[in-house]
């Protein structure tokens, strides 16, 4: 029997996903590209995230015994604390150059840092002068504040203030305000949140959550690494197990209950699934939150206990919580997914990435490695968001992460679903790997339409609601984009601090144009936007400028809006 085109590349897609042997035949067909940046970084990275100065720090925990890269200079971790080794001279940290366009064999280089308290599930955001704030964690960890102040001459390291919390942050969730502090919410037996930094820092104020404490759900615990989204109005929207709400953290009021997302299946830690705010348009009135996946309830205590690895979820939520009478609706992703990560590219659309198709978060309990990405495009119609990716070729399961870098590829690494590291003898070893993926709006056949940003300094520092131009260059315009400006469009994207299937922080806006693109020289153009108009849009600090033509992003700028 002869097989239609369509029946073959669907049979191509779900051997894909169910076997790893066919990774080879699904690579033709597949969008994106990947490509090896690191075989081994020497620490798994569970917690990445981008800085102004094109570094990513990564980092995963200090008890898991020694890592495979050692500290430099005879430099050892001197800790009576730690659970596995009270004197370690190896890192749990580095810090890796990501130049745009650096591979393995480029030169994309990375230098051990020195964390000393433990840093196991800890979270983090970044502060409007660039420096990465990273709370809590385990054991002498728990209260501890760090922070890494970006460098240009590769001497700069961790820092770490004792007591800096107000309570114990282990699984916490931080966002950004429009203020410049950042909000830590939740943790494990944490019904409550704080704020950092703090006006005097013996403060120890807390502010009561009653929401975290419902949603609790013992014994699985699925309100931890709460969804934590800045609304368009300065509220915070928080989802936690399967249901959310809009909290004024001013006040300490919730001024908005939402429905429960349908299927009532916990999506939070450890049913894992991921959520991103999706882009803020113009004029920056309307927000909408996506809920990608997760375990069903029971997968936890099931894997745990019973050895039975139940199938994950294959569902998003979709909910525009600005709405006055806001609703779910529900789509179906091409394969589930337990442990994803969820990552906004320039091009507006939403990448799905890592994760495994059975099972939960935690020691040993995912199975089946979902080797291909998934991209969503949140503007085209219902029926067909979905487009599945070129496969991986190494398995990103439990403590793996992605980050967005400033020219539009996805760095991934991490995947480490044991209690040490371990290398043999097991189906899922240890990852020290990292990878780049390349979407298909890098592609050769794409080359002609990206634009080059070619007049404006870096860091681009921004007001609010100021008017900016950008002098680009491009083979070509590419029509058939949104709006009525020939298909270019300017976006800025907020980078995350990526950990346990959730970016936090993580935000894209589309900037309002005030002047259509125009021809200034033989393939040279400009167009004009408007800044953001508030802190409620985008809390001050760095961002990653990029001219979309036509879906097609440019090579980002640093930004800075204050």
């Amino acid at each position: 029997m002869k097989l239609t085109s369509s029946i073959l590349f669907g049979l191509i897609i779900i051997f894909c996903l169910l076997s790893k042997f066919t990774i080879a035949v699904a690579i033709v067909g597949g969008g994106g590209r990947w490509e090896v940046l690191q075989k081994s970084i020497g620490v798994s990275a569970m917690h990445m995230q981008l800085l102004h100065n094109d570094r990513v720090v990564i980092f995963d925990r200090t008890d898991f015994g020694p890592s495979n890269l050692s500290l430099p200079d005879g430099r050892c971790r001197h800790d009576p604390n730690d659970r596995a080794l009270t004197t370690d001279c190896t890192a749990h940290s580095v810090e890796l150059a990501a130049a745009p366009g650096a591979n393995s064999s480029s030169g994309a280089s990375f230098r051990p840092l020195t964390v000393l308290t433990d840093t196991w599930c800890s979270s983090g955001s970044v502060a409007p002068d660039g420096t990465l704030v990273q709370t809590g964690g385990f054991n002498d960890g728990e209260r501890v504040v760090r922070t890494f102040a970006p460098c240009g001459d590769s001497q700069c390291d961790w820092s770490e203030a004792a007591d800096g919390l107000a309570v114990r942050r282990w699984y916490a969730s931080n966002q950004a305000l429009p203020d410049g502090r950042a909000i830590v919410v939740g943790g494990r037996l944490q019904f409550n949140y704080e704020f950092y930094p703090k006006a005097n820092p013996s403060d120890r104020t807390t502010y009561p959550l009653e929401f975290l404490k419902k949603t609790r759900d013992q014994p699985e615990e699925n309100n931890l690494y709460p969804f934590v989204h800045l609304n368009v109005d300065g509220n915070l929207f928080i989802f936690a197990n399967n249901r959310a709400i809009l909290l004024d953290y001013k006040k300490n009021v919730v001024v908005r209950n939402y429905s429960e997302i349908p299927g009532a299946a916990p999506r939070n830690y450890p049913s894992s699934g991921s959520s991103v705010l999706l882009p803020i348009e113009p004029p920056g009135t309307e927000a909408e939150v996506l809920v990608c996946g997760g375990a069903p309830v029971g997968s936890y205590l099931q894997a745990k206990n019973g050895g039975r690895f139940v199938g994950a979820l294959p569902t998003c939520g979709r909910i525009r919580i600005t709405d006055a009478s806001p609703s779910w609706a529900t789509e179906t992703m091409p394969a589930a997914r337990v442990m994803g990560d969820m990552v906004l590219l320039p091009s507006g659309e939403v990448l799905i990435i890592n994760g495994a198709a059975a099972g939960t978060a935690g020691w040993e309990l995912g199975r089946n490695p979902v080797y291909a990405p998934v991209v969503y495009r949140p503007d085209s119609p219902a029926a067909s968001r979905f487009a599945v990716q070129s496969p991986a070729g190494v398995a990103r399961l439990y403590h793996s992460s992605a980050v967005l870098l400033r020219d539009g590829r996805v760095l991934v690494g991490g995947s480490n679903p044991h209690v040490y590291y371990n290398f043999s003898g097991v189906d899922y070893p240890t990852e020290l790997s990292l990878d780049a993926f390349s979407p298909a709006y890098l592609s050769a056949e794409n080359s002609n339409f990206q634009p080059r940003i070619i007049t404006t300094p870096a860091p681009l520092a921004l007001a609010y609601g100021e008017q900016f131009t950008l002098r680009f260059t491009a083979a070509a315009i590419k029509g058939g984009g949104r709006g009525d400006n020939g298909g270019v469009r300017v976006t800025m994207v907020a980078p995350g601090f990526a950990t346990h299937s959730f970016s936090m922080n993580q935000r894209l806006l589309v900037l309002e144009t005030k002047r259509a693109t125009a021809v200034v020289g033989d393939g040279e153009y400009e167009v004009s936007v408007a800044a953001p108009k508030s802190g409620n849009l985008a809390p001050p600090g760095y961002y990653m400028v990029f001219v979309v033509n036509g879906g097609i992003p440019s090579e980002g700028i640093w930004a800075r809006i204050q």
